[in-house]
């Protein structure tokens, strides 16, 4: 497998050879063209939610990826450096923590006195003026956090995070960090004279980070809520000079309403007065940007602003460059924003077949200051971190309990459980949501999980869960639940009892989509119709493939209150499952699910991904059901205990038939 500094082929070396080329191309902002003799362009770039990722690489699937690196942002930065009179890159955040890089500087590398982190090393060939927390810079606890960015050669500032209990007025919090910084920058005006502006950062972290790592800030840490702590300190900015305030708000946008400790407080940051513009994060999201932002009051997604004040989410993983740009006049000895634009700027496009497309080309210095930790990392990833004592398959993962996704189930619960067990949904029934990925169908025969029992690694991990997913959780009652599981079973077609080899799968259902729920235990009847059809509307209000729903060993409670643990996709309304949607979340995890299961295979050491056999089909006296599996399955058919299967000759286009006993 080559690494990204082994570029696979040349016609690859060529195109990126080529884009860099074209990216010679500048043009002058408008504001930079014309700017009067009192009056200035000032450009402001944000990169955030980096994670670690300085590499256009994706560790957990062992190959390159051209929608990420801050290798590529980096070239994005000298371009659009280029179009500016004067410029300042900032980071709003996110940086140490959230791919394997990350964990093996935290893990095996250890960071000694003295080492700089390899995304530090990066970003200080880049010129940063400053930065600021994000809710990841403590999942590997304070002193790892303060030993990396002790490494910067650019401060970072965070107006609400106390070294002990908040204080009763904001201004005498005793702060980690200095909760903001006042710059003094020399910019040139439209006439090219030299003039000073006091450009002032302030920055915020989410309070949450204070359940997200209680175990490594409880006692320690605290947080305060971030508008309370905008409120107090930016009059102080402005009484100190600051021509204009900008807010490295690590926080994203949620138009719900203010609210104490809000996570995503960053619509509620730009109300504040005396703030003039706000870099976001947090939420992984693009702004100014189509459809995710409409009908929130106060915020503009085609102009990008908030309040009226302009405002940019840069993506993640470096897959945009924020920019904010403003035209500055100079009002007697202070300046004032009489212009601006938003942007946020892509290292990648996606053509007509939604193929991705790079723009940019890496930039020598940064792939240089990481190439040794990036090479180590390679290692890492592909040496054990762990072990299973079965295998893990998915071969049979759509006709009975699955150890592939018994062991995302077995991660999501005992992930949940630590991060929620300080709050009101501690003592509520847990519940765990997970459905196979790789199961054939329409990207072949061989598009199964396969990991044999022994040592696992970190990029077996993307065998077990493709998607960059991140973990929700919603409360729901039992009526609920069983709904969740008959809209699973549109997996199946209806067949008659006492039917011979009747067709088993409905291949218009995708698999993602074949929601296994652990924690209870059920049976599906297929010789019902489906209740719910693929819009989730009902169908057949009388149907009830789901039967025998039990928890704890009795008949489900339809009104007893469950924790469901899933993805952001199914969370947010995916697949269309019935009252499933954004109002029933009460956990937005900071973690992707691929990460929690590398995190739970780390800490139990060997896993014991065995299925329960929680769910299987209800008998159907004399009645066979065909379905097609990977001629490898065949050696797994021994291992299936919940279900009788049977080999029923080759199949098409390389798959293999089996036969199901009901």
């Amino acid at each position: 497998m080559s690494s990204i500094l082994e570029l696979p082929s040349m016609s690859r070396r060529s195109l990126l050879q080529g884009l860099s080329a074209t990216a010679a191309l500048i043009v002058l902002h408008p504001f930079a063209a014309r700017a009067a003799s009192n009056q200035a362009h000032l450009r402001l770039m944000e990169t955030t939610d980096i994670h670690v990722n300085v590499f256009p690489y994706d560790y957990y699937a062992d190959k390159p990826n051209d929608t990420m690196g801050l290798s590529r942002t980096a070239t994005i930065i000298d371009n659009i450096r280029a179009e500016a009179t004067n410029s300042l890159l900032i980071d709003n955040g996110d940086v140490l923590q959230g791919n394997p890089m990350g964990d093996y500087m935290a893990y095996q590398h250890g960071m000694k006195d003295g080492d700089v982190h390899p995304v530090i090393k990066a970003m200080n060939t880049l010129g940063y003026e400053v930065g600021t927390l994000g809710n990841h810079e403590f999942n590997y606890g304070l002193d790892f956090m303060f030993k990396v960015l002790g490494g910067a050669n650019f401060p970072f500032v965070c107006a609400n995070l106390t070294k002990g209990q908040l204080a009763s007025d904001p201004k005498k919090d005793d702060l980690f960090f200095k909760p903001y910084l006042i710059v003094e920058k020399k910019i040139k005006d439209g006439a090219g004279n030299e003039n000073t502006i006091k450009i002032g950062f302030i920055g915020f972290v989410p309070p949450q980070i204070m359940l997200w790592d209680v175990k490594n800030l409880e006692g320690k840490a605290q947080t305060r809520d971030i508008v309370e702590a905008a409120k107090a300190w930016v009059p102080v900015m402005k009484e100190e000079g600051a021509d204009i305030v900008i807010a490295l708000s690590h926080s994203g946008i949620d138009g719900s309403g203010p609210a104490d400790k809000m996570e995503n407080a960053s619509l509620y940051v730009a109300a504040v007065p005396g703030i003039d513009a706000i870099f976001t994060g947090h939420q992984h999201l693009v702004f100014p940007g189509p459809k995710t932002w409409d009908g929130i009051k106060d915020a503009d997604p085609v102009k990008g602003t908030l309040h009226g004040k302009p405002a940019v989410m840069a993506g993640f993983w470096g897959s945009h460059l924020g920019l904010i740009d403003l035209l500055l006049e100079k009002d007697g000895k202070s300046w004032k924003i009489v212009d601006f634009t938003s942007e946020a700027r892509p290292i990648y496009h996606r053509d007509d077949k939604k193929k991705v497309i790079a723009d940019v080309a890496d930039k020598k210095e940064v792939v240089e200051a990481a190439k040794a930790e990036h090479e180590a990392t390679l290692t890492y990833v592909r040496t054990p971190v762990g072990k299973t004592s079965a295998p893990l398959y998915s071969y049979f993962a759509l006709v009975a309990d699955d150890p592939s996704v018994q062991v995302v189930s077995q991660a999501q619960i005992w992930y949940i459980k630590n991060m929620l067990k300080e709050t009101q949904y501690k003592d509520l029934p847990v519940l765990s949501a997970a459905a196979p990925f790789k199961c054939g169908g329409r990207n072949g025969a061989d598009y199964y999980t396969d990991v044999p029992a022994g040592n696992i690694a970190i990029k077996n991990v993307a065998d077990l869960y493709l998607y960059p997913n991140t973990v929700q959780a919603v409360v729901i009652n039992g009526a609920q639940v069983k709904n969740w599981l008959e809209m699973s079973a549109a997996m199946f077609n209806q067949v008659q009892p006492g039917a011979k080899d009747a067709d088993l799968i409905n291949n218009s259902f995708p698999s993602y989509n074949f929601d296994v729920i652990d924690g209870v235990t059920y049976q599906i009847d297929i010789s019902q119709p489906r209740r719910f059809g693929d819009d989730g509307k009902v169908l057949n209000a009388d149907a009830n493939r789901i039967q025998n729903l039990q928890f704890d060993g009795k008949p489900i409670d339809p009104a007893q209150k469950f924790l469901v643990v899933s993805n952001n996709y199914r969370a947010g309304g995916g697949g269309n499952f019935p009252e499933i949607a954004s109002d029933k979340v009460v956990y937005q995890a900071p973690d992707t699910n691929r990460d929690v299961i590398v995190r739970y295979v780390h800490d139990q050491g060997t896993i014991n991904p065995t299925a329960d056999g929680n769910w299987t089909f209800k008998p159907l006296p004399g009645t066979t059901v065909l379905f097609q599996s990977s001629p490898k399955a065949k050696d797994f058919l021994a291992q299936v205990k919940s279900v009788k299967i049977e080999e029923a000759g080759e199949g098409s286009d390389g798959f293999h038939n089996f036969r199901l006993v009901l």
